[in-house]
């Protein structure tokens, strides 16, 4: 590693505003951005040549073998050489923009060799959510992605997890598989394995299309959380990915200086796991080991292990992430050193770290005498994905940056909140296939209207950074008519529960009061003295002292209440955490307030009904 630290390295964070006579704020960075790759196939190229011998991914043998331990492993030449052969394949079946690749299961090597294939010979690629293949029976979102998508090519690592959904499938597309392909006989189109795929003589023409490939070429084919009728597909075009990564790198230098450790579980049907995570640690020279643990009782010992032997440079995850993770740092002191032994980044999702997660990830790190860099970015998959960067010293979470160089950042006044709309080469110019919401997404300046709101930090410093001050659709009225500030009343109800809540949704559209959705965190299991944290919502508030503790932290946000759009009436425990997967949190890491007003909306209506009985999916106390 370098002699500099993370901090030294660091340029200084300046920004500039000007404000027109509507009180509209732009936003830029006073960094110009630097010249950027071609595409993403560039960098492997580079670093095949340079350290061909440099592990770029790695995946647990457990994958494939659960009683098997360590990691199968690809150097950057061997992977590009792969890349090269499947991508001949590829071209022999006659893929293309209309015929692209669609990839169903998780992040594995198998995985990111499809994936980048693909993109190397301008044949976009959608990585899609396991969940949409996980509902036995019931395929519906799968089917509808497929008829929109129209893929040439559908790869699914085991045959044997994927046969029912794959059957489900109409179309005219070839099925590839790296296992399992006995289990396929019900598909109606010809299947393969991968090894089949890979089997081909690479000819010129893998090169041709190479060299074709231009900023603009789609490289990915990406579905939006889709919490409003159907997701929107996005396409993420190399210019995109690329200039996003450079940006990345001028706010981050370290990543140059010192290739990127990564251990990672985030998936890539998101833009943080792929166009992020997955695109850093290329575009860097870097190792990705992939993460097969959760943040979930039972799952994040996975982690816990793999952190042990990988030992990371950086750490990327969503505030949940870290709330699994943080119980077994503070009681494991050899798992706290190896979790800080080369640790230069701690990357959290913007809003939603709670304060006493930050304070204790904090002092964990100073217990070990290290000080890496507590950083945030803020974005979405239309903008590849980030817009704003904190590359400072913070004092707490909140904070999402100043706005990355070459983007600029408008505020626009829109009832209590200011809106944010982004501009830069960074992001998107269209829906596939979707002319309208294209056009509606857009306003007269050519600004992406992202639906986020925030605030400047310091009126008279830009440079002090932007606070995400939520989404611009999530306030609400009671039915008094009063306005409840949504991300203001999630911030107060995270921090008084001080780690006994993981994050709140906040209800009362139309009705007479605020109630809550509270989701557990490990701190609520250690409380009711749940090791295992398999403990059901009614179980947990059947304990005294966590009825007192729901209670007291009730009593310390309504003290601040002034007035009914600020005070709680009744509080009610879910029993499941939000799902990344059925996106009830985006890929920003944050609550997905609208969708979560579907996903739960019996316990929603518990919390409004005259006689509340209890329900299986969580527990309530009323105040």
């Amino acid at each position: 590693m370098g002699t500099q630290s993370v901090f030294e390295q660091l340029p200084t964070p300046l920004a500039s505003v000007s404000t027109d006579d509507q009180g509209v704020i732009i936003m830029e960075s006073d960094m110009a951005l630097l010249p950027y790759a071609r595409c993403v196939g560039d960098w492997l190229e580079k670093w095949a040549q340079q350290t061909p011998d440099a592990i770029l991914v790695g995946e647990p043998l457990r994958l494939a073998n659960p009683e098997a331990e360590g990691w199968r492993t690809l150097t950057y030449q061997a992977f590009r050489d792969q890349v090269r052969q499947l991508a001949q394949g590829m071209l022999t079946l006659g893929l293309s923009p209309q015929r692209p690749v669609l990839i169903l299961s998780g992040n594995s090597i198998d995985h990111a060799l499809i994936k980048m294939a693909a993109m190397h010979v301008g044949v976009p690629v959608t990585s899609l959510s396991v969940a949409y293949s996980m509902f036995a029976g019931k395929y519906d979102r799968l089917v509808a992605a497929v008829e929109r998508l129209t893929p040439g090519l559908i790869f699914a690592e085991q045959g044997q997890t994927f046969a029912q959904p794959l059957a489900s499938l109409k179309g005219d597309h070839q099925v590839v598989v790296s296992s399992g392909l006995e289990a396929l006989a019900d598909v109606q189109q010809p299947v393969m394995l991968l090894a089949t795929l890979a089997d081909a003589q690479v000819t010129a023409l893998v090169d041709e299309r190479f060299a074709e490939i231009n900023p603009e070429t789609p490289a990915k084919y990406m579905l939006t959380s889709g919490s409003t009728g159907h997701p929107k597909i996005v396409v993420v075009t190399q210019r995109m990915m690329c200039s996003n990564q450079q940006m990345i790198a001028q706010c981050y230098p370290f990543v140059e200086a010192t290739p990127p450790v990564v251990l990672d579980w985030l998936p890539w049907s998101h833009t943080f796991g792929t166009n992020h995570n997955f695109n850093l640690v290329l575009r860097n020279g870097g190792s990705l080991y992939i993460d097969d643990g959760r943040p979930m009782p039972g799952m994040v010992e996975k982690t816990v292990a793999n952190i042990r032997e990988i030992k990371p440079t950086l750490f990327f995850n969503v505030p949940k992430g870290y709330e699994a993770l943080l119980p077994m740092l503070q009681q494991d002191k050899s798992l706290a050193c190896a979790f800080f032994a080369n640790l230069q980044l701690v990357f959290y999702a913007a809003a939603s770290l709670s304060e006493p997660v930050w304070k204790a990830l904090k002092a964990l790190a100073a217990e070990q005498g290290k000080d890496p860099l507590f950083s945030t970015e803020w974005g979405s998959t239309e903008t590849a994905p980030a817009n704003t960067n904190v590359n400072w010293r913070l004092d707490k979470a909140g904070n999402i940056g100043i706005p990355m160089p070459g983007v600029a950042l408008k505020f626009v006044p829109n009832g209590s909140k200011l809106e944010l709309r982004v501009k830069g080469p960074n992001v998107f110019k269209e829906y596939l296939h979707d002319r309208e919401k294209t056009i509606d997404s857009f306003d007269l300046d050519g600004f992406y209207k992202i639906g986020d709101a925030g605030r400047l930090a310091d009126p008279t410093n830009p440079s002090a950074g932007v606070l995400f001050d939520g989404r611009v659709s999530e306030d609400f009225k009671l039915s008094t008519g009063t306005w409840v500030c949504v991300a203001t009343m999630r911030k107060r109800v995270v921090e008084a529960f001080d780690g006994l809540v993981s994050d709140a949704l906040i209800t009362g559209h139309d009705q007479d009061y605020i109630g809550l959705v509270v989701f557990p965190s490990p701190g609520i299991y250690q409380l009711g003295g749940d090791s295992s944290g398999q403990m059901t919502a009614a179980d947990l508030l059947a304990n005294p002292s966590l009825q007192q503790a729901f209670v007291a932290a009730l009593d310390a946000v309504n003290a601040q209440a002034k007035g009914s759009s600020q005070r709680i009436a009744k509080v009610v425990l879910a029993d499941q955490a939000p799902s990344l997967d059925l996106g009830e949190v985006t890929d920003k890491g944050n609550l997905n307030q609208r969708k979560l007003l579907d996903t739960r909306k019996d316990l929603i209506a518990s919390l409004y009904a005259d006689n509340h009985s209890p329900l299986n999916a969580g527990a309530m106390i009323t105040i």
